[in-house]
């Protein structure tokens, strides 16, 4: 609420129309921008008036100020309202003209967020620390428990649905939700147990790779100050110290009945840099470091390119790999050089087509022999692969009909335009023909490999690159200025806001044309504006442009 053009009530309006929740406010703020001064109870009908030179850890309960009563009385009267609208006794008493109690009223408000009915929002300000006590007594009062939610559901390894209920007598079940490197106790596992309990010492299942682990140490975290603890029981949140084979999203168990929970989705990286050590001492360092922050990361990736030698970072933006950098430097200590951002370009097919790979080999002895004829269709409902067997008859044995899935999935990474991914392809496998003697999975891998090239030359292969969904807010003076600009990166404009004084413009931008968005934005604005990118979808690059990228590319080869 500090910051300038904060406006509570406008955010409320925005949580309606665009998240299409319910915001139901059980606090409005007091003062805004640098006249923030706390926040009002719609329920308790109070203020908290904090004292500015002590960061958030002193206040005083204070009665409704005068300049705000009338917005406080509209704004208890909407709150009451939503609170007694599937209560039916206390919508009588409401009614009736009652008073209600404060607990009341808190339980009326958590049964309907427990129900997702309504969404209550409160204020405050993280810099200056005001609110943050209240804040924390609305999560205790409003949002669920454990208790409050059904039990948590996955799978057993076999694939059969399994559920495990918030008891501690459930067999254990939790969830690695991040890793976190520190530099005292090495690599912390934060995990959240969904059901049972666990001891220090025990031994647990990583479900996702049939591995078992011993806990060494169990922390409850209190931001940076951390409390040894010698178990923990459903519904807690702990650091452990020992999981060295546990990433993000995996599923830790108890060995006797094991259960894999629903990992977390990562999107994938859309921007590659190559990194390089600045001395032969920063070199194995380089190398360590780098495998934390992936550990830690699952949106950051580190592969060597097999051609040039060279290591590549990927990430979800240039931002994301400037941050990645700087901790290389601030926390392992590694200086490295890092050189310009490449997109990462999809490739895909326009039409349909069709095409043959034969590979014969004859030497002494047994020879080498496979063939395949295979379909390639586009696929347009984010598919990004599809392999189908339609062979009939015998033509090819069933042992190598997966090779030639597999040598299909290999050649795929390779595209045919300039090399890139190829995403959004069928393939059927229609006919072939084996050798009783010289037909192996080897031979059937490379004519998969050679059948895809040959169907995706003809099936009309075109460049994608990916579009960025770009929010920028400006003040209204500089609106035209960053209009122009975004449409000089080839941007399309979406949709022009109105927001607390400000004009917010949405765009789809290639990522391609935003390097260098940020420090060009500031100069334009007079470093007024801000604006925040997210990948969206790959679409086709314009002739010209894919042209200039796949010599480049092949220059480069």
């Amino acid at each position: 609420m500090d910051r300038v053009g904060a406006d509570f009530f406008e955010t409320i309006e925005q949580m309606r129309k665009k998240l299409r929740a319910n915001p139901v406010p059980v606090q409005i703020p007091y003062g805004a921008e640098d006249t923030f001064k706390g926040v009002v109870d719609l329920i308790e009908s109070c203020s908290y008036v904090y004292l500015d030179d002590s960061l958030g850890a002193t206040f005083e309960k204070r009665e409704v100020p005068a300049e705000v009563r009338e917005t406080f009385e509209t704004w208890r009267e909407k709150m009451l309202e939503a609170a007694v609208e599937h209560d039916e006794g206390l919508m009588e008493r409401y009614l009736a003209g009652e008073t209600l109690d404060p607990e009341a009223v808190r339980a009326a408000l958590r049964a309907q967020t427990v129900a997702h009915h309504i969404a209550p929002v409160v204020c405050g300000t993280a810099f200056k620390n005001k609110g943050v006590q209240q804040l924390l007594d609305a999560v205790v009062d409003f949002l669920p428990s454990p208790l409050d939610i059904p039990p948590i559901e996955g799978h057993t390894p076999d694939g059969e649905p399994e559920t495990r209920p918030a008891d501690d007598e459930a067999p254990f079940a939790a969830l690695a939700f991040k890793i976190m490197t520190d530099p005292f106790v090495g690599q912390l596992t934060f995990i959240r147990v969904y059901s049972g309990q666990v001891k220090t010492g025990d031994q647990v299942l990583n479900a996702r790779t049939g591995n078992t682990e011993r806990i060494g140490r169990l922390l409850k975290m209190h931001a940076n100050k951390r409390e040894e603890i010698k178990e923990v029981y459903a519904g807690d949140i702990v650091a452990c110290v020992g999981l060295r084979n546990v990433s993000t999203g995996d599923t830790i168990c108890t060995p006797k009945q094991p259960i894999v929970l629903e990992a977390m989705q990562f999107p994938e990286p859309v921007i590659d840099v190559a990194i390089e050590p600045k001395t032969k001492a920063d070199q194995d360092k380089l190398g360590v470091a780098l495998g934390k922050l992936a550990q830690e990361d699952p949106t950051f990736r580190v592969h060597t390119d097999s051609e040039t030698g060279q290591t590549i970072i990927s990430g979800m933006g240039e931002l994301h790999l400037e941050i990645i950098v700087d901790r290389l430097v601030r926390e392992f200590k590694v200086e490295a050089a890092v050189g310009r951002p490449q997109v990462s370009y999809r490739e895909t097919i326009k039409k349909e087509a069709k095409g043959e790979g034969r590979f014969v080999r004859q030497t002494g002895g047994h020879g080498q022999y496979g063939h395949a004829k295979i379909r390639l269709e586009p696929l347009t409902d984010g598919t990004e692969y599809e392999f189908e067997n339609d062979v009939v008859g015998g033509v090819i044995p069933r042992e190598y009909v997966k090779p030639v899935d597999q040598g299909i999935r290999e050649a795929l990474q390779h595209g045919v335009v300039a090399g890139f991914p190829m995403i959004g392809v069928k393939v059927s496998l229609y006919d072939g023909s084996y050798h009783e003697v010289d037909s192996s999975e080897m031979a059937f891998k490379v004519a998969g490999s050679l059948a895809f090239k040959d169907a995706a030359s003809r099936a009309e292969p075109v460049l994608l690159e990916p579009l960025m969904e770009v929010e920028a807010v400006t003040p209204e003076d500089y609106m035209g200025d960053v209009i122009g600009d975004l449409n000089s990166r080839r941007g399309k404009i979406t949709s022009l806001e109105q927001r607390a004084g400000s004009r917010v413009i949405s765009a789809f931008v290639p990522l391609a044309e935003m390097f260098g968005y940020a420090t060009q934005l500031r100069s334009m604005t007079q470093g007024r504006a801000t604006y925040t990118m997210q990948f969206d979808h790959y679409e086709e690059v314009p002739r010209n442009i894919a042209e200039e990228v796949i010599s480049r590319a092949k220059g480069l080869a």
